[in-house]
């Protein structure tokens, strides 16, 4: 799959994300959408991939996978730190 129909979370305003979601699937007619998360942003990850399928397109999307992982990078202090992340793969119905 495309890496343009991936939604990376972070810090913006919730709903933004749940747009994006949505946006992917009605103007761009794509088939699948990735949402992405690492750390702290994995719950938030999870409340837009079920707000934009439960609430904004009500049975025309479902869940197809999650897959969960961890990643290991050095931080400013020159430490090794694992992070978890998140992808939740949406898919029309």
């Amino acid at each position: 799959m495309a890496d343009d129909n991936s939604i990376f979370i972070g810090g913006k305003p919730f709903m933004n994300y749940v747009t994006g979601v949505v946006m992917q699937f009605t103007t761009k007619n794509a088939k699948e959408v990735v949402v992405k998360a690492r750390g702290k942003f994995i719950s938030r990850a999870v409340d837009v991939a079920e707000v934009a399928s439960k609430r904004f397109l009500q049975d025309t999307v479902q869940l197809k996978d999650v897959k969960i992982d961890s990643e290991e990078f050095e931080n400013k202090e020159g430490k090794q730190v694992r992070v978890s992340t998140i992808e939740i793969l949406l898919k029309k119905k």
